[in-house]
């Protein structure tokens, strides 16, 4: 739907400078994702710590034309003379008040879901339960937040039939924005859980908040069995409909009467309007049961009928509801989006392709399988595809159906290959010549991607470390809240992200905009360059004959004494180096590195200003224990000789030299004493080192069944005979041990792993390559998985029961587990 500037400038109250016709079909507010430059409004966003007025000059040379701003960047007419600007007061109120204004041209179904978990599960079930008889828009991915809600809703169109959106809430009052925006006709409360629990004051007042969703629906869906969710709607009178379910009481709209379980699905037999019904899930874990209750209510309330819907949700397919990263066959980077297909997740999966940092160097390809259910014709459908995949820098084509090959003349690209289905493509010629390319497989799973996606990764070790991208980003943002805007951040990926991965880790942060990344070695910065990274590396332990290659590759080192200061300032002027920044140590009491800060600090401003191959970026220092209460006093003399020290060395130079002491746990618990920058480690990963908590999870390591084996009572385990079997009992092996990072002390059952989210002690001495553990009286079969540490067994758990700190068993993640990445 193209809105004209002037109908736009009417409907956010905004006051226009500029004169040029525009018609606007695109809304953006990250410049790094734009695509469609003569169509796109471009809304100045401002944060605490970015401000998209910065970019205004950028997107201009870039094509962009139409602007909503709070500030008209000066000289407008003349440094911008085919500009329109739309100067208004709050620019993140006008987004929503521009999607509140779009939402209000439809008179159509809105599904608002709200709710701690399951919001993008239900709405991405709702989607394959109804698209078969309707053309549903719905949020992409989990864009769920104030900027996300407005960006989704806007997406509907003339052929959309049913809108479903989320709606996610952190704190108090942010609820009402996204309700004016969303308008729900049908309002879901999924669950409340624990996420966020520390903005509310009570579950209750979480509750009131999720709740304000309901306001002015017609139709309520929530659960009636949680106690906190029918005490706050009896606080109120809701006008809406109640659409209540319940497994424990048969006086609600939608009876559960009955939940059967077998090794692979789930029936589930209800009552509603007076009938018994029964459907069949191919799934039996607990959320998927409440997730399907929920979106089989809503299907019923609007016309789908029992038989209709147990034949659709036995078709359910499962919700990948990230992207996953894995390294593929011969070279190639897979990005695995292969759970649904539509433009609008298309343009968002090719975006995410085409910011990666590695694609200037490799070929970026496409693999689509048709997209159904769009309401549009198959040529304009693909004209636009061709639109967009040209836009992204797509350089090969590889399109999967039989509409995609009845429509192949709509792509207009050099590099293009069609075939009517997956097999017809394995067996190609095509599908053999793949190399060095990075490629997002995206695909409906009935045309077989998942099949195609399992040739295509690189056959690895079973045992598999799965790292959340976007839990990274959440503890970033976690601590970037405890912030000042204007203090900048050091983010610690040494010992190769701790285990988690350096490289994808830093094209993440990179993404964020993180100030500076840190790195122990040399060689560790030389691979992040070599992947694409930009941003300003920092070497916190710099070897001498690692010189030259600090200079080749921009790589800032720490400097902690004089020995290494005098080395480093003859390599540079060996090279003709001027100015190279470095980064100043000061030992204020851990008496590991660092110059001292009282008998040293003179002699340092001396030899620095009779050179000039080195120039003080930063100076810095370490908490003894940030991390607990005990060592505040000595934690004050530390941050008062840093003070004295730091202070006197900036004195002494007129350029700005950046000051940082607080560490993660600092952060937290020394606000005042944040200063320039901070260095965010262990956090970053999940771990609050104060309480030892996991934030979010970032890491969780996995394996699988090798062989199930009855062992009875009396027998022993493993080497050495140390697993003594006192009972009758079922032994597992599975494929991981000491030197996969598996500690040998977690065997003879000072441990366990979860198996299907029971505890399985470790039996026996870990092996090896392998561990066996105890899973009498679990439900389980071989090749199913198994937890060792993540959601659901924090890392945590483990390094308690070693007696270690968790930097330990992170970092112990040998490099031949397989890593697997996600990412909204």
């Amino acid at each position: 739907m193209i809105y004209t500037i002037e109908r736009i400038a009417t409907l956010i109250g905004a006051h226009r400078f500029g004169k040029s016709n525009a018609g606007i079909g695109f809304v953006l507010t990250d410049s790094r994702s734009l695509c469609f430059p003569e169509e796109t409004l471009f809304f100045a966003i401002k944060s605490e710590r970015n401000d998209g007025h910065n970019y205004i000059l950028e997107l201009y040379r870039r094509g962009v034309r139409n602007f909503v701003v709070e500030t008209v960047p000066g000289n407008s007419l003349a440094d911008y003379p085919d500009a329109n600007f739309l100067k208004v007061s709050d620019t993140r109120k006008a987004l929503q008040r521009l999607a509140e204004r779009h939402r209000d041209a439809f008179d159509i179904p809105i599904i608002g879901i709200t709710g701690s978990n399951g919001k993008t599960m239900v709405k991405e079930w709702l989607y394959q339960l109804l698209s078969p008889q309707m053309t549903v828009t719905r949020s992409p991915r989990s864009y769920n937040s104030q900027i996300g809600v407005p960006l989704s809703v806007w997406l509907m169109n003339e052929h959309t039939q049913l809108g479903v959106f989320e709606a996610g809430i952190s704190k108090q009052g942010e609820m009402q924005a996204l309700r004016d925006i969303i308008q729900p006709t049908i309002a879901v409360l999924t669950n409340l859980g624990a996420a966020h629990r520390e903005n509310f004051k009570s579950q209750e007042d979480k509750c009131r908040e999720k709740l304000t969703l309901f306001n002015d629906a017609k139709v309520l869906v929530f659960n009636a069995d949680d106690s906190v969710v029918t005490k706050v709607m009896a606080e109120k009178t809701y006008k809406g409909e109640r659409l209540d379910w319940s497994r424990n009481s048969s006086s609600v709209a939608f009876y559960v009467k009955t939940t059967e379980k077998s090794e692979t699905a789930t029936n589930i037999t209800y009552i509603y309007k007076g009938e018994e019904s029964t459907y069949s899930l191919p799934f039996i874990d607990e959320a998927s049961v409440v997730n399907s209750i929920i979106c089989a209510l809503i299907c019923r309330y609007l016309g789908v009928d029992a038989n209709t819907l147990n034949q659709r949700m036995q078709r359910l397919e499962p919700v990948a509801m990230r992207l996953e990263v894995k390294e593929g066959q011969r070279g190639c980077t897979l990005i695995n989006d292969s759970y649904n297909s539509d433009i609008n997740s298309l343009d968002i999966a090719l975006d995410f392709m085409n910011r990666r940092p590695d694609h200037k160097e490799r070929r970026r390809t496409l693999i689509l399988s048709d997209i159904q259910q769009s309401g549009e014709k198959p040529a304009q459908l693909y004209r636009e595809v061709s639109d967009l995949v040209n836009k992204r820098g797509v350089e090969k084509f590889i399109g999967i159906g039989p509409q995609l090959c009845s429509q192949q003349a709509c792509i207009e690209m050099n590099d293009k290959n069609f075939f009517p289905s997956v097999s017809d493509f394995i067996h190609s010629e095509t599908f053999t010549s793949l190399h060095d390319e990075v490629i997002l497989l995206k695909g409906a799973r009935n045309f077989g991607f998942d099949h195609l996606t399992e040739l295509m990764v690189q056959k690895v070790h079973e045992t598999t470390l799965e790292v959340n991208l976007n839990a990274l980003v959440d503890n970033l943002n976690y601590y970037r809240s405890m912030m000042k805007p204007n203090t900048k951040l050091v983010c610690m990926i040494k010992a190769d992200g701790y285990g988690a991965g350096a490289v994808e880790i830093a094209k993440t942060l990179q993404d964020h905009r993180v100030d500076y990344l840190a790195v122990a070695v040399a060689d560790e910065g030389v691979t992040l360059r070599k992947n694409g990274i930009t941003s300003s590396i920092m070497i916190m332990n710099p070897e001498m004959t690692a010189f030259k290659t600090m200079f080749d590759y921009d790589l800032e080192p720490e400097v902690y004494s004089f020995r290494l200061l005098e080395a480093l300032i003859k390599a540079a002027e060996k090279e003709g180096i001027t100015d190279y920044p470095v980064h100043i140590k000061l030992d204020t009491g851990m008496h590991r590195l660092g110059f001292d800060p009282e008998t040293d600090i003179d002699q340092l401003i001396k030899r620095l200003h009779n050179q000039n191959a080195l120039i003080p970026r930063s100076v810095f220092s370490h908490f003894v224990g940030a991390d607990a209460d005990t060592f505040d006093s000595f934690s004050r003399l530390q941050f008062d000789r840093f003070e004295q020290a730091s202070t006197k060395l900036q004195a002494a130079f007129s350029h700005k030299i950046l000051r940082h002491i607080d560490n993660s746990a600092g952060i937290e618990h020394f606000p005042d004493r944040q200063l320039d920058m901070c260095r965010l480690g262990l956090g970053l990963y999940g771990i609050n080192p104060r309480t030892n908590a996991i934030i979010n999870n970032v890491c969780t390591l996995k394996t699988t069944i090798l062989q199930l084996r009855n062992v009875p009572t009396g027998d022993t385990v493993g080497y050495s005979r140390r697993g003594e079997i006192t009972r009758d009992s079922v032994i597992a092996a599975i494929p991981i041990g000491y030197a996969d990072g598996l500690n040998r002390h977690l065997g003879n059952r000072r441990a366990y792993c979860l198996v299907n989210g029971q505890k399985a002690p470790y039996v026996g001495n870990i092996c090896m390559d392998v561990a066996m553990i105890d899973v009498t009286g679990i439900a389980c079969k071989e090749g199913d998985s198994v937890e060792i540490f993540g959601d659901h067994l924090p890392v945590t758990t483990l390094s308690e029961i070693l007696e270690t700190i968790p930097y330990e068993v992170l970092t112990g993640i040998s490099n031949r587990v397989n890593k697997v990445y996600f990412q909204d």
